[in-house]
């Protein structure tokens, strides 16, 4: 995909190039017959803009047709023109058969490979969601992190023996709510309970959001119950003063419930036994 992008990103610069000297050839093209034939060159330009906007809009087979329909039209206007009105000057315009033609190949070349650059952009992106290196609403990291560091620290709990805990939060019956929810108002409340959590977790703490769907975040922390109990309170109180003043939630009635689950190496096995058994937990607070 990398090889990819960079050879569309460099064919994408090439036709820019040829697409800005064509239209400097243009430019000194009428400049050049301006004198003598001024309406035409206009009329002309116009027919190659509307060629142009022709072969982006419709494709690389219309914009060829259409073209050579304009190429056939010109013939037929000088030779007319030759037998009406015989001047040896008619054929100084002959910089319009073909600049139009190539103006519109390499515009086509250049918009499709910036799309496919800014395909393959998104592709990245959402790849690099999926894999689990941060939300990008929120720039949190996600579930596949969460338990690749979950396993970090249960190793660390095993050869030192310092407490880990988990910390689930979400929102008290978001399933209801989310239908009297604008996407705009969700946005604002993911960052607000994010940036909530962050602000009212030590540095060390590691915050994450797990679940999009059904907004779910989670925080590793090396203490044990009670001291997460202490921060979940913590995140609770500081979330209700700064629910008000977010201009976009202040309508909104909206709790926090948390979760609070000790790693137990006699009972939990894996990383999500310790997920599942917060996620659990939630559903006792009240």
């Amino acid at each position: 995909m990398i090889r990819h992008a960079g050879r569309d990103s460099w064919l994408t610069d090439i036709y820019l190039i040829l697409f800005l000297a064509l239209l400097g050839g243009l430019g000194i093209g009428m400049a050049a017959t301006h004198t003598h034939f001024l309406l035409v060159n206009v009329l002309f330009l116009g027919v190659t803009f509307c060629l142009i906007l022709l072969t982006y809009f419709w494709g690389m087979v219309t914009g060829l047709l259409v073209n050579l329909a304009f190429i056939f039209a010109q013939i037929v206007f000088a030779i007319y023109e030759e037998q009406l009105n015989p001047q040896d000057f008619i054929w100084s315009l002959t910089y319009w058969l073909v600049l139009p033609l190539l103006l519109s190949v390499t515009f086509y070349g250049m918009t499709v490979h910036a799309r496919r650059l800014q395909t393959e952009n998104a592709k990245l992106r959402s790849d690099l969601v999926e894999r689990g290196a941060f939300d990008e609403a929120t720039n949190l990291r996600t579930t596949v992190s969460y338990i690749e560091d979950t396993a970090v620290f249960t190793e660390t709990n095993r050869r030192f023996d310092l407490p880990v805990t988990t910390m689930i939060v979400r929102i008290r019956y978001f399933q209801e709510m989310r239908s009297m929810v604008s996407d705009t108002q969700m946005t604002a409340l993911l960052k607000l309970v994010s940036a909530t959590i962050k602000d009212a977790m030590r540095t060390n703490d590691i915050t994450y959001l797990i679940d999009r769907n059904n907004p779910t975040w989670a925080v590793l922390l090396f203490t044990n119950a009670d001291g997460a109990n202490i921060a979940a309170k913590r995140i609770k109180d500081k979330f209700t003063e700064a629910l008000p003043k977010d201009t976009e939630l202040a309508n909104l009635e909206v709790r926090l419930v948390v979760g609070v689950a000790s790693w137990d190496p006699e009972k939990m096995k894996n990383p999500y036994d310790l997920m599942n058994a917060g996620i659990k937990e939630t559903e006792y607070d009240v």
